[in-house]
């Protein structure tokens, strides 16, 4: 007698469900293109209604932009190039896996990951990805360019679901966007909106660039333990069981024993990359380095060196990979380097599309206001509870979740709730410190299920190099367990901490007294 698969879970019927109803979307660049349109006509519909809002940062009546008058389709027009050349993560993306392909291309990448998996027990593996993932918040947007896509590589070549590996490092360096030890230009960012809000009831109240310093670090060790539970005990074992891997993978790395010339080449590379960072150490250390801001910071966003990030993850790849294709043999001319990056460039093609309606999409869902208005209707639906506290932080993490969403850059909607929220629990008695602490916790978590993040799209991209039939719906039903998980534990972990009183972070606090 044949035996019975098992029957599905209520949780594998759930994500099964998600995924089929998410994958019958279009194609994600007609999908965006669709969103496009839609917004055009809500813009269109919903312009002349007075919402009574004032938009915070500007003091002025926020009305919903009619994006389809003649003035507005025009702009469109001319300013279709800009829109497109000037979205964040194209050139970030392009110019990191120009370095990175020729790295790969090589067999840098692959020999480095063979040394890596000969001393990493695989039980090992999800933890130490989401931890390399975490700390890759501090360089900028790396992570979505470097980190998962390693991921992916790093699971394949153990045995294991590659998948698994995107989605443990996408969890790590988004959905814990707010988890970091290392200090990171984000923090004083959204300091400074934070203080200026608190300033609406105190002008005289100041507040440390690292106040949630603490609470992030801690919340690394939270946000670390649940991945690596979720990805193994979850996530795996269903992908396995209901998205196998295609037949074949191409340039999919290959496990077999490195030869004497490949460990050679591979640490006269990797003498080269090392050397290459103490330079850039020895740069960036003087308090007169050019590298640095005018006040002298090294992590702000002002200062060269974080905006060089790409750039040096370009140089510090693309060197020790040429370094190790020459060394190794595998490049006999300078045209062999020039293949390996023109191979980087064609797996992109399809991101490429994608990124050019989603950057139409993103302007135009911006411009017209319908994002900006949601945040402002949530907060103020908020306050009118008046609910207890300890109540209203979890409200307020729950509706910057949702918000998140719809407006994707934290700093935006920080700026648009933060002169209602801080206030607001100012005169409850709660610090401006622990309201901001609550808003990062919810910004985080829903980052990994929307679309609208604007790297989104590549994660899809790195998915489909294994299981070409990912969509968006495959995407959203592998990481919406992160999401629902990270929220219910990440708040409670965030109450207990406040009973507990451990401090926040430096010069932190959580009650407000009214001077």
């Amino acid at each position: 007698m044949e035996s019975q698969s098992p029957k599905p879970s209520l949780v594998d019927r759930f994500l099964n469900t998600i995924e089929r109803v998410g994958n019958k979307l279009p194609d994600p660049a007609m999908l965006f293109l669709i969103l496009m349109l839609i917004t055009w006509v809500l813009s269109a519909i919903l312009a002349p209604i007075d919402f009574g809002e004032l938009d915070p940062r500007t003091g002025d009546k926020l009305y919903v932009q009619n994006l389809l008058t003649g003035t507005q389709l025009a702009a469109f027009l001319a300013n279709m190039i800009q829109v497109f050349i000037n979205f964040p993560p194209l050139g970030v993306v392009l110019l990191a896996m120009l370095g990175v392909g020729v790295a790969e291309h090589s067999g840098y990448i692959n020999a480095g990951l063979k040394y890596l998996l000969g001393f990493t027990p695989q039980s090992l593996l999800t933890p130490i990805l989401t931890l390399v993932a975490i700390v890759s918040h501090t360089a900028a947007d790396a992570g979505y360019v470097l980190v998962i896509p390693l991921g992916g590589v790093i699971f394949y070549a153990a045995g294991r679901h590659p998948l698994a590996g995107i989605a443990a490092t996408f969890a790590g360096v988004s959905g814990g966007f707010s988890a970091n030890f290392i200090p990171s230009a984000i923090d004083p960012l959204l300091q400074s909106f934070t203080q200026s809000a608190a300033q609406i009831i105190d002008p005289t109240i100041e507040l440390n660039p690292l106040n949630n310093i603490f609470f992030t670090g801690l919340s690394s060790i939270l946000v670390i333990g649940v991945v690596w539970y979720l990805t193994d005990k979850v996530v795996e074992p269903r992908l396995k069981r209901t998205l196998p891997l295609d037949d074949t993978i191409e340039d999919a790395p290959k496990m077999d024993v490195l030869s004497e010339g490949e460990k050679k080449s591979f640490w006269i590379a990797s003498f080269m990359m090392v050397i290459s960072l103490v330079l850039l150490f020895f740069w960036a250390y003087p308090q007169a380095s050019s590298l640095r801001d005018a006040d002298g910071n090294l992590t702000s966003f002002a200062a060269p060196l974080m905006k060089s990030i790409v750039p040096l993850i370009f140089l510090i790849f693309w060197l020790p990979g040429v370094i190790f294709g020459f060394v190794s043999g595998k490049y006999n001319a300078l045209k062999d380097v020039v293949t390996g990056m023109s191979n980087a460039m064609g797996s992109m093609s399809q991101y490429i599309v994608m990124a050019f309606f989603c950057a139409l999409f993103i302007d135009a869902f911006s411009k017209s206001n319908i994002g900006a208005l949601t945040a402002l209707k949530g907060a103020n639906f908020l306050q009118s509870l008046q609910l207890p506290g300890q109540v209203t932080i979890v409200g307020i993490i729950v509706l910057s979740a949702f918000v998140n969403l719809l407006v994707g850059s934290a700093s935006a909607k920080w700026a648009l709730i933060s002169p209602i929220f801080v206030p607001m629990l100012m005169q409850l008695g709660i610090s401006p410190d622990l309201t901001q602490a609550a808003y990062r916790v919810g910004d985080s978590v829903s980052n990994i299920i929307t679309p609208l993040l604007p790297y989104f799209p590549l994660v899809v991209i790195f998915c489909q190099r294994y299981v070409k039939a990912t969509g968006i719906g495959t995407l959203v039903s592998i990481m919406l367990p992160f999401t629902v998980v990270l929220l219910v534990s990440w708040t409670i972990f965030l109450l207990v901490y406040w009973t507990l009183g451990i401090p926040l972070g430096l010069q932190s606090t959580y009650e407000y007294v009214t001077p």
